[in-house]
Order: C-alpha cells, then sequence, then structure tokens
C-alpha cells in the first residue's frame, strides 16, 4: 500500500511541518511606540538568532529580535521620535542613506516581514517617493515611507558557522524549526510512493513537466509557471 508523497504531507501539516509553538517565548514584533529597555537576551526556540525582552516604564513586557551588540540596560526607542542608531526601530524615511536595517515592514502596521533571521540587513540605498533598500539576497524593493525597521544588524550572524558533524545533530537542530533534515530524490523511490520512481535504473521516466491542473499526488517536478497578467 502507497503513502503520501512529501508534498502532499507537507501540506497537510501535521507535528513534523508544524514549528512547536508551546516552546515559542512569545510574539516577536514591534512594540508600540515608546522607550524601553532590556531587561534580558533569551533564547528563542524555532529562531536562529535571540530574542531581546523589553520593558517599558510601567513594566510590561515584550519581545523583539535582537540587534547585534545589544546588552542588558540598554534602553532603545520604538516611533517615530526615536534617534537614527543601532537598536532604534523608526521609519524607513527617517534612516540615512547607506544605514543597515533589519526586521523590516512590508506594510506600514505589519510588526516586520524582511530580514528577520540571524545576521541578515538591508542597505538603505536611496528616498524618493519610496525608500530603495537592497536585502540580503542583492535585490532592491521598494518600501513605503512609514514602514517601521529596526537599525542595525540581526544578532547571531555566527548561527550558519555552527558545525554540524553528524547526521542526528541535523535532526535536532532543525526540528525546532519544523524543517526536514533531509529530502529523498523521487527517482530514488519506488513507482508506488513517488510519480518518478521505479525502473531499473533512476530516470524520471516520462515529461518532468506538470500542468496547473494536474492532481496532487502527479504535480511533481517542473510545475507550470503562472501566466502573467498585466497590471
Amino acid at each position: 500500500m502507497g503513502k503520501h508523497i512529501v508534498a502532499q504531507r507537507r501540506g497537510r501539516g501535521g507535528l513534523v511541518y508544524r514549528s512547536p509553538s508551546h516552546r515559542h517565548v512569545g510574539r516577536i514584533t514591534n512594540p508600540p511606540a515608546g522607550a524601553y529597555k532590556i531587561i534580558d537576551i533569551v533564547h528563542a526556540p524555532g529562531r536562529n538568532n535571540p530574542a531581546l525582552k523589553i520593558t517599558d516604564a510601567s513594566g510590561k513586557g515584550f519581545y523583539q529580535i535582537a540587534f547585534s551588540g545589544a546588552h542588558v540596560g540598554q534602553d532603545i526607542h520604538v516611533g517615530k521620535n526615536g534617534e537614527a542608531k543601532s537598536g532604534s526601530t523608526i521609519p524607513l524615511g527617517k534612516v540615512p542613506d547607506g544605514s543597515l536595517v533589519y526586521n523590516i515592514e512590508s506594510q506600514p502596521g505589519d510588526g516586520g516581514k524582511f530580514c528577520r533571521n540571524a545576521g541578515s540587513a538591508a542597505l538603505v540605498v536611496s528616498h524618493g517617493e519610496a525608500v530603495v533598500l537592497k536585502l540580503a539576497s542583492g535585490k532592491t524593493r521598494d518600501f513605503h515611507a512609514d514602514c517601521m525597521a529596526t537599525m542595525g544588524t540581526a544578532a547571531g550572524s555566527g548561527a550558519r558557522n555552527a558545525p554540524i558533524l553528524k547526521a542526528g545533530k541535523n535532526v535536532h537542530f532543525t526540528q525546532s524549526r519544523a524543517k526536514r533534515p533531509y529530502t529523498v530524490r523521487g527517482v530514488a523511490m519506488n513507482a508506488i510512493n513517488h510519480p518518478h520512481g521505479g525502473g531499473n535504473h533512476q530516470h524520471v521516466g516520462r515529461p518532468s513537466t506538470v500542468g496547473a491542473r494536474a492532481p496532487p499526488g502527479r504535480k511533481v517536478g517542473r510545475l507550470s509557471p503562472k501566466k502573467k497578467r498585466k497590471r
């Protein structure tokens, strides 16, 4: 009896493909505007960078992605009135050209969507009708001037340099992030497990391209591109 292919199991979800939310420290996003003090730097399961535990004047706590050089007792500011210095979360319109920012909002008020992983940052290229940023991938993108971003570089840049000396460590390393530690090629499977499997030698055995209307169990290989739409 066959079983669902990996793409189907990933789509259905399950414990293997869901990040363990009960282990997370809490929601990590931009807090409301105001002055805060860093009271602790904590490990955040499910992330490859640490988190800052910050409090306002009333003692209410929030979590924020840590920046490189943060220390306990440091004062940071969130909002339009903040200074353009490392750790400040201010609108992109107030960030000087040539500065590095991370945890960038895609739309004003969404809490941050870009450059949130360890060691990542984007370069502010220019200001105009929109703020032009060069992302860590090398691509440039326009952002609204009211989108908030934190100045500096996300902490934990050495996370990618951690040596993984055996397969078991890689399993535990990726488990908290709900990622598979390894993948098996479809041509290496049996025919009952994958459309590319089977045969006297490893080969696809049919056209590797599939149409957009193919059923889930057949939609593997090179998927048809989306039709171009006029803007």
